[in-house]
């Protein structure tokens, strides 16, 4: 487990906060004590646990081999918008279809 450190503010790899995360799950094991072990605050594991529950876009970006990364979003909000546009268009034409197959009088 790698720690980065820049200027005042510490800066930590994906696989510290992956391992601090994990350790802390361990059964007999506490946020409070993995913290001590390695040095940070406990609240720190606590918000790594929930960005990782989250799987936010900065971090934690593939679980069990998925790709939760921004290129995935992007294409499923891509996929959600054609979806909605045939919605629409089909809509129109369910319209159009009952407009123009009435009777003339």
């Amino acid at each position: 487990m790698t720690k980065k450190t820049k200027n005042k503010y510490n800066h930590y790899t994906e696989d510290f906060r992956r391992e601090a995360v994990r350790r802390s799950d361990l059964p007999g094991a506490s946020a409070v004590e993995v913290a001590r072990e390695l040095g940070i605050h406990p609240g720190q594991i606590y918000n790594w646990r929930r960005q990782y529950k989250r799987l936010s876009d900065k971090q934690f970006n593939t679980v069990n081999g998925v790709d939760y990364s921004q290129d995935e979003s992007e294409e499923i909000r891509k996929l959600k918008r054609q979806i909605s546009d045939l919605k629409e268009e089909n809509e129109f034409l369910k319209k159009a279809t009952a407009y123009f197959s009435k009777e003339k009088w």
